[in-house]
Formats: structure tokens, C-alpha cells, sequence
């Protein structure tokens, strides 16, 4: 085994099932055992006083967490508020802003598909429109994004919505050159990083977006409800939460911090998370994912006689391989095939129908090694 593959962390400190092969972090995360704990640790303080949880321990404790986030980020905790998840984040930009018949919020064929149909919802309610780019895939060169996005956007360009690391394709956009040409056109840009954090070495600030959301609960490890929205000191004013409570018209950090009773322990367990992320190499282990995602996609290339989604510059933690299947190409196909693989050969990976072909997308994590995807190789090669 490739001593810079081998498993950073061992399995057995995750509650991830042993009968169970799993290439598929990128979907819904997994919890280590230390980070789970620490939430139930969080929830049983809660009841046992609910009331001085709430009231008078939350406020500086959700704060200290958004404080910890923010320096994981290199942002600042003010610019930071907590959200269930990237897709709520999206939508809060979505229904903080006034579109106007006419206007025009873009986005790629690479988004996630959640997020496409938000912006439909709210273009629709205003009159306007949703322009679809269609970025080229497989992808070689960060170029065809930008020349893909630039002449499509124009003088009624409201918004953009790009992912940082594409769902469906694992593609890293180039989202700093991406954003120069956004604010150059006149547009305001909302990052979708639903995969970025634990996966990729973050500055948001330097990003130049107005927006950036993220998950804490998919490559970062926390607990599943941990997500964040970013907004840059410019849009604070303009940036308002889904629910509307007590803090409106008291500033950002204040609307978004309370707006009802509900849990909020997966937020605080952020800081464990962010913990056990630097406890487990931090930068080391990012680069070492990295690495394995690539040697195993190349792997199955060279198993399957196929090819990649990506080149190695815009592959993250995970990376897309074409399967060797031919016949018609749809979404329900796609999760038949991904059912079959769970239940014939107990392994957990994400199956996407996308341009004409179907693709493995694997993930690569501290507890995944090179022998996980000599299984799935196998998996498909009679």
C-alpha cells in the first residue's frame, strides 16, 4: 500500500457500518465517534435546563462557534451566520434579494439540482429569468468554465450561482476568477461550497463573492444540520433569514442567531469537528485525500478502459470515473445501478446520469484506502 494513501484515522473511529464498503462521503458526511459524542454531550446539558441553555448560555456559546468556524475560513465571525445547510443558505440569499421582471440569475448545468430549482422558484415569482450555462464535461481546463460563464453573462445578470466543487461532476470551479467577471458584468455572486470545507484550504474572504454558504457536515465531519452562510460586510444590510423573529432590523449576527426554539448543538459541535480535523493532519489530510482520489480514479480509468471527469488541478476529494455501461442514460437507471451495487457488493457510491453517460462519483476519506476502490473496480469489470 502507498504509505501517502494509507488511512490517516482508523476506520473504527467512525459508527460507519463494517459490513459496508463506503466511497460515498461527499453525499451526507459521517460523524467520528469523539464529534458525535461531544453533540450528545451538548444535548443532554440542554435538557437538563432548557431554559438556561437557551437563554442565557447559547448566545456567547453560539458565537464562540461561529468565531472558530470563521478562523477555519480566514473570515471573520461577524461576516458569519449558522444555517441547517448549504441549500438553506441559498435559499436565504434567494429570498433576501428584490428580482425584477427581466432580471436574470445564472447558474451551470455542473449546479445542484436543488439549488437550480430555487432559483427557478423565486425567477418565477418575480418575472425573471434563469439563464442555464452549459460548462463543458469531461472538464480539462479551467478556462472552459470562465469562457463558459463570460459570454453568458450580460446587462441583466442579477445574480450568480456557482458551485466551489460541483455535486454532481466533482469539478473545483475556478471561483476567484469567476467573481472578477461576475462584478465586472455588474452581478452579484453566491457561492455554493457545499463540498469546500474540510475538503479544500479556504480563504472566503479572498474569493471576492458576496455570498458563500458551506456544510460543516460533509468533509469537516460535524453533525449532520451544521451548515453556514457567509456574506461579505457589503450585503449584511440585505441579507435577512428565511424566518423572520425577535432580531429583525437588529443586525445580521442577531437575526440569524435565534429565530425559534430548536437545537442547536450541531453548531456548537462545530469547533470538535474543526478539532478533530487538525488532530487528524488538517492540511496533510486534505492533500492526502486529494491524492487518493486521484490514484484511485486513475485506477478505475485504467480498469474500465475509460476515462475522468477532471484533470488532477481541478480534482478535489472526489473525483468522477465514466462507467463502462452503455444503453439508455436517466436518473432512474442511474439509482438502480447505484441500488444493485449497494446490495450485491456492499458498497456505498454515488451513480450520476450526466451528459449522455454515467459516472462513478467516489469520495476519499482519513478511513478510505487504495484496497476500497480495488473492490469497486471489480465490481464492474465482467
Amino acid at each position: 500500500m502507498d504509505d501517502e494513501t494509507r488511512p490517516m484515522v482508523p476506520r473504527s473511529e467512525w459508527l460507519l457500518d463494517p459490513d459496508m464498503l463506503f466511497l460515498n462521503h461527499g453525499s451526507y458526511g459521517a460523524v467520528p465517534r469523539v464529534v458525535f459524542n461531544e453533540q450528545r454531550r451538548l444535548q443532554e446539558r440542554m435538557e437538563r435546563n432548557p431554559g438556561e441553555f437557551l437563554v442565557h448560555e447559547l448566545p456567547a456559546a453560539l458565537r464562540a462557534a461561529a468565531n472558530d468556524l470563521a478562523r477555519f475560513i480566514q473570515g471573520s465571525a461577524s461576516d458569519l451566520a449558522f444555517v441547517e445547510n448549504a441549500t438553506a443558505g441559498c435559499n436565504t440569499v434567494l429570498a433576501s434579494m428584490q428580482f425584477s421582471p427581466g432580471d436574470e440569475i445564472v447558474v451551470t448545468n455542473h449546479g445542484y439540482p436543488a439549488i437550480r430549482k430555487a432559483a427557478q422558484y423565486f425567477a418565477a415569482r418575480a418575472g425573471a429569468s434563469v439563464v442555464e450555462v452549459a460548462v463543458p464535461f469531461p472538464t480539462s481546463d479551467p478556462i472552459q468554465i470562465i469562457n463558459a460563464v463570460a459570454t453568458r453573462l450580460g446587462r441583466r445578470s442579477r445574480l450568480a450561482i456557482f458551485d466551489h466543487v460541483t455535486s454532481p461532476t466533482a469539478v473545483v470551479f475556478p471561483v476567484r476568477e469567476l467573481s472578477s467577471i461576475c462584478h465586472e458584468a455588474g452581478a452579484k455572486l453566491l457561492i455554493d461550497g457545499a463540498h469546500a470545507p474540510g475538503m479544500l484550504s479556504l480563504d472566503v474572504p479572498t474569493i471576492g463573492a458576496d455570498w458563500y454558504v458551506g456544510n460543516c457536515h460533509k468533509w469537516l465531519m460535524a453533525p449532520k444540520g451544521s451548515g453556514f452562510l457567509w456574506a461579505s460586510p457589503a450585503r449584511h444590510a440585505e441579507t435577512h433569514p428565511l424566518v423572520i423573529s425577535h432580531g429583525f432590523g437588529q443586525g445580521f449576527e442577531t437575526e440569524f442567531d435565534w429565530v425559534g426554539t430548536r437545537d442547536p448543538t450541531a453548531w456548537l459541535t462545530v469547533p470538535a469537528a474543526i478539532d478533530f480535523h487538525h488532530r487528524s493532519g488538517g492540511h496533510l489530510l486534505r492533500e492526502r485525500n486529494m491524492r487518493l482520489a486521484r490514484q484511485a480514479s486513475n485506477l478505475l480509468v485504467s480498469r474500465w478502459k475509460s476515462e475522468r471527469g477532471t484533470i488532477d488541478a481541478l480534482t478535489g476529494s472526489m473525483s468522477t470515473v465514466r462507467l463502462p455501461m452503455d444503453g439508455e442514460v436517466n436518473d432512474t437507471r442511474a439509482f438502480a445501478i447505484r441500488h444493485a451495487l449497494r446490495e450485491e457488493h456492499r458498497i456505498d457510491a454515488a451513480v450520476i446520469a450526466f451528459n449522455g453517460a454515467f459516472w462513478m462519483r467516489l469520495s476519499a476519506q482519513a478511513y478510505n484506502e487504495m484496497n476500497d476502490y480495488e473492490h469497486l473496480a471489480e465490481a464492474f469489470s465482467n
